[in-house]
């Protein structure tokens, strides 16, 4: 795979840097020229995948979430975020809409289901007690808009 750009961050899993993943993700994207709604797809998609992250993976304890964003040819975006939290025990019961396993916290569990809606793939791995990988690609100027 030719990577075109690459960026590379992490951070502590402290909801408060939500808004830091958004903005690297929007400032990674600029010189792709994306049209408002891919950028807003886009930002959506990293704000899930943190916030799974920092909620269900490491569940108000200490730890670290990793971004990789890199455009590759035809723009193409790829999306890494990873954590090395709790895992996912039932990554397709995960994935099951309105599945949350933090119902205490009153989540909707659309996390996933947002995340396949926003990009044209989506890739799961994880292990109890290891943590959990996301990858994503998302071309721009595929229409997801009308999908959604």
């Amino acid at each position: 795979m030719k990577i075109l750009n690459e960026f590379r961050c992490s951070f502590p899993a402290d909801s408060a840097n939500e808004a830091l993943a958004r903005a690297a993700v929007s400032a990674f994207l600029i010189p792709a020229d994306p049209t408002a709604q891919e950028l807003a797809d886009l930002r959506t998609v990293i704000s899930e995948a943190v916030t799974n992250a920092i909620v269900h993976g490491y569940r108000e304890t200490p730890g670290e979430v990793g971004i990789v964003l890199r455009m590759l040819p035809e723009r193409t975006i790829y999306i890494r975020v990873t954590d090395k939290g709790c895992g996912i025990s039932d990554i397709p019961k995960a994935m099951e809409p309105l599945y949350t396993s933090a119902p205490e916290e009153d989540r909707a569990g659309l996390g996933f289901a947002i995340m396949q809606t926003f990009t044209d793939t989506l890739h799961v791995r994880s292990a109890p007690g290891k943590g959990t990988v996301l990858t994503m690609r998302r071309r721009l100027g595929n229409d997801h808009a009308e999908e959604a």
